[in-house]
């Protein structure tokens, strides 16, 4: 027979209780451990999204508009003309018998530039002068003529009644009236060929070619010898032109001065004139009158000034660069052309307004200044634009200034560079 143990094994198994103890313990923590991972992904995911959201904010760089020039400078090509200029022609036919005077020579009013030699004009004058002391020597014998039959009537009209019959008197008082017009008709002749040697006289003092006023010889076109046609060169058969003399003592500058810019132009207005031929040296001019009328082909302002011309530097023909300093209106202001915005409601530039919002405000430009445009009406000094705006930008969108620290990023006093909030990455999840 066997002998019972009497220490019999102990079971080592929990009881049951234990066991359910433990299972719910642990499908507790499995609970916990999952809600955590929820609630620390669902604040992940709302730190990418305020990221996503932060990065859709575009960057802008902001500057403020320049003040205006208190002068606007005006360059426009121009033309010097001389104080007066004439082309000289002549006025009677022949050969040129000799001239006293070449281009560049200065002469005074009345001075004989040259001679013309006139042979067919001589020899009208000659033959008018003969007919004038033919036509004189007539006159002469009608006056004897009317004299003599005047005496006669006056005899016969107051002879006794009887001595001669009335007849008589009659055909002598004919005779008498018959010379008076003969003598009247000799007389007529003769203011009529007086007139022609008058003419061809006044004609023959053309001979010499004379300068019309104080100046310069600018040019000579002809030589001795050479066959001279009168006229002024406009119709078929007439005469080249002699010779030219300029007055430039003083000089007209002409300038074709855009209608745009044409209100600030007025008489008395000072200018700046500068030639190719001297870099170095300035001309003065005054601004003396305008056409007052714009030109519709080009739609410009003519121009004149006048410039003092003492050396005589100044020439006729010459190309001036003229520089005029325009008053302009000081309320205008400039911006660079690059922070201007084309919608279709017109020109707009993006203000930045309170909380770094964006205002898109029409304005009225002026002047293109090349990189900087005149804003005339829209903008202060006061006003902040943005530089380069996106197509996207619009009234109302939220933007970050480039260059201020971001907010909550603990940087202050450090402000970051354009783009570094571009190029940051989004925040990453780290394992517990």
């Amino acid at each position: 027979m066997a002998l019972q143990d009497p220490h019999p094994p102990h079971d080592t198994a929990p009881p049951p209780r234990n066991l359910r103890r433990i299972a719910l313990i642990a499908v507790m923590a499995a609970i916990a451990i999952a809600a955590f991972g929820i609630l620390q992904r669902r604040s992940h995911e709302a730190e990418v999204t305020q990221w996503t959201q932060e990065q859709a904010i575009p960057t802008v760089a902001v500057i403020s508009p320049r003040a205006g020039a208190a002068t606007q400078r005006l360059v426009l090509p121009g033309t010097v003309q001389a104080w007066y200029e004439a082309p000289i022609y002549a006025r009677v036919p022949g050969y040129l018998k000799n001239w006293n005077f070449d281009y560049g020579a200065h002469v005074k009013k009345g001075d004989v530039l040259a001679e013309i030699e006139t042979p067919d004009l001589d020899a009208q004058l000659m033959a008018a002068q003969a007919k004038l002391n033919s036509a004189r020597a007539v006159v002469k014998v009608r006056e004897a003529e009317e004299q003599f039959a005047q005496s006669t009537y006056q005899r016969w009209r107051d002879s006794p009644k009887g001595v001669v019959s009335v007849q008589e008197q009659e055909s002598k008082q004919a005779d008498y009236n018959s010379a008076k017009a003969r003598l009247s008709s000799a007389t007529a002749e003769v203011a009529v060929d007086q007139g022609d040697v008058d003419r061809l006289s006044t004609m023959a003092n053309f001979k010499n070619i004379t300068a019309p006023f104080d100046g310069v010889v600018t040019a000579r076109e002809t030589d001795i010898g050479a066959l001279i046609n009168a006229g002024s060169g406009t119709g078929g058969g007439s005469g080249p032109e002699l010779f030219k003399v300029a007055d430039i003592h003083m000089m007209r500058v002409y300038v074709q001065v855009p209608q745009q810019l044409s209100a600030g132009i007025k008489a008395g207005l000072q200018a700046e004139l500068h030639l190719p031929q001297y870099p170095n040296k300035t001309f003065k001019a005054t601004v003396a009158t305008t056409s007052s009328s714009i030109n519709t082909s080009a739609r410009t302002l003519l121009v004149e000034l006048h410039a003092d011309n003492p050396d005589g530097e100044l020439q006729p023909g010459a190309y001036a660069q003229v520089d005029f300093e325009l008053p302009t209106d000081p309320n205008v202001v400039r911006v660079p052309t690059s922070a201007l915005v084309f919608r279709e409601r017109g020109t707009e530039v993006a203000m930045l307004g309170p909380g770094d919002t964006i205002e898109l405000r029409a304005i009225k430009l002026g002047r293109n200044l090349g990189t900087e445009i005149e804003v005339l009406q829209g903008l202060t000094l006061s006003d902040r634009l943005v530089n380069s705006p996106p197509d996207s930008l619009a009234t109302g969108d939220k933007v970050r200034v480039a260059g201020a620290p971001a907010a909550g990023s603990g940087t202050e006093g450090h402000p970051s560079k354009a783009g570094d909030e571009d190029m940051a990455a989004p925040p990453v999840s780290k394992p517990r």
